[in-house]
């Protein structure tokens, strides 16, 4: 028997997965990390968390599946696009990573924009905001110029932590796409766009496919996990990517609905579609590609909820549930962290409006829900504008979308039926990554067939559909009314 290990680093928690070579999901494992915010926009993690985390993770998978580490094929890493790690000439952290999240360089973003937005759209598909890392770096070397002379290397996420694994520095070309560094035509780091940074080409890494063998676990890193010293380890790619690709959305038109930390609606795609309000990126099946919109605080506004007014995931589910449709007016906009469609804008705030004396906790709890769920209708009727086809049914991924409350609201709010996978998360897609790289599975369409498994649809009900769509319109204008107010903070 062959096993293939997928390992996760979402928002603020690893996430593995074990599969079989028929598709059985052996057992899972999840740690929590925290996420830093130093300053006011500041979001940051530590490399040492994530290390952390990878070892606890493996050890437990291993511990929960009874599996025999010699008996794993191979794995494969993941994690969030855009979040890098500065690191000197021995590859060691110079400081915390900066979170993809973290939105202190709108101020340089904005430069950028004004200044080289064109050349930077037409090489990068992109236009400069704070979840880039091009504006980052350059934030970071005027804060902190004395560390950035320092910098040897830039880690992204996953790289980092496949680095631990087997000492090799690789990236894939999926993320390297999200660095604002990498032209996205020529599949090559740009010795122009480096420059504006002011780092050489050679602090990036070297950029693979995301099925390409990336090295092999090491003595030391199979002392600290449990894997076996040899285990291939694949290249891997962004979660996005990934939780895509372990939906089953492998052909043109499929969509996606994603409710994890950050919010996102893709359709796949043969060609790519640059826009300014889109995230557009290559799937890992070659040729494809899942232009998406984004909204940047999705299941993380209802960790920040749960984490601030404290409670656990069940309880709010169960107070929400109680709680009419619409929240009895109570309206949420959850731009903790600014927001990216329709508005690119990082300096919108998060707010609740309409608050009434006659509201308790269990309205919060829903207007959360709902808030996200608008921010996400808002994004899809910016992606229906661009009359990009697809189906008319879309497959939810996230962990956010596993909550039955907060998949029906959604599922009301947008107006469509939200297809239910047995298994979506990212960490899955890692273990069907590794699997085809491994030649367990002959491609990502077998992958597809032997480990996606449906369970079931979650339709509209009409009549909260209406009350959502009137809601929508108040959600809409106080956006509009709050915007000024916003900037001056």
């Amino acid at each position: 028997m062959k096993y293939l290990l997928g390992i996760d680093f979402g928002g603020g928690s690893s996430k593995t997965t074990l599969i079989s070579a028929k598709g059985t999901v052996l057992a899972e494992n999840t740690v929590e990390y925290p996420t830093l915010h130093p300053t006011p926009g500041g979001c940051e993690q530590r490399a040492e968390d994530w290390v952390q985390a990878l070892c606890e993770n493996t050890a437990a998978i291993l511990r929960l599946s009874g599996a025999d580490p010699r008996d794993i094929a191979a794995v494969a890493v993941d994690s969030a696009t855009h979040t890098f790690l500065p690191c000197d000439g021995d590859f060691r952290p110079l400081r915390a990573a900066i979170h993809w999240t973290d939105s202190r360089s709108a101020a340089d973003a904005a430069a950028l924009n004004r200044e080289l937005g064109d050349l930077i759209y037409e090489k990068t598909f992109h236009r400069p905001g704070t979840i880039w890392t091009l504006p980052q770096l350059i934030w970071l070397k005027k804060t902190e110029p004395d560390l950035y002379e320092r910098i040897r290397y830039i880690f992204f996420e996953k790289d980092y932590l496949r680095f631990f694994l087997t000492g090799k520095y690789y990236t894939d070309y999926i993320e390297a796409s999200g660095s604002m560094l990498f032209d996205c035509r020529k599949r090559i780091w740009d010795e122009e766009l480096c420059a504006i940074a002011g780092l050489p080409t050679s602090a990036l890494p070297p950029v693979i496919s995301p099925l390409d063998n990336a090295g092999s676990v090491t003595a030391d890193a199979a002392a600290a996990t449990g894997l076996c010293e040899g285990t291939p380890v694949i290249c891997g790619t962004t979660d996005t990517a990934l939780e895509v690709f372990a939906s089953g959305a492998v052909r043109p038109g499929d969509m996606t609905v994603k409710l994890a930390t950050a919010g996102r609606i893709c359709v796949i795609t043969e060609k790519a579609t640059p826009d300014a309000q889109l995230v557009t990126y290559p799937h890992v099946v070659p040729g494809l590609w899942y232009p998406g919109t984004a909204t940047k605080a999705a299941a993380s506004s209802l960790r920040w909820y749960r984490d601030t007014f404290g409670g656990d995931y069940a309880s709010i589910d169960a107070e929400a549930m109680r709680v009419p449709v619409g929240s009895e007016g109570l309206l949420y906009h959850p731009y903790i962290n600014g927001e990216l469609t329709p508005y690119g804008d990082p300096a919108l705030c998060g707010s609740f409006t309409g608050i009434r004396a006659s509201h308790g906790r269990g309205h919060f709890n829903r207007a959360v829900m709902e808030g996200v769920a608008f921010s996400l209708l808002d994004s899809k009727l910016y992606l229906d504008s661009l009359h990009i086809p697809h189906a008319d049914t879309a497959t939810a991924i996230g962990g956010g979308a596993k909550g039955k409350v907060w998949r029906q609201i959604l599922s009301d709010t947008l107006g469509m039926p939200l297809r239910m996978t047995e298994n979506s998360d990212s960490s899955l897609g890692s273990a069907m990554l590794a699997g085809v790289a491994a030649g367990v599975f002959a491609d990502a369409a077998d992958a597809v067939r032997v480990c996606v498994r449906e369970t079931g649809v979650t339709d509209p009900i009409p009549e909260n559909t209406e009350i959502y769509r009137r809601l929508f319109q108040k959600y809409k204008r106080i956006h509009d009314a709050l915007c000024d107010v916003y900037h001056e903070f």
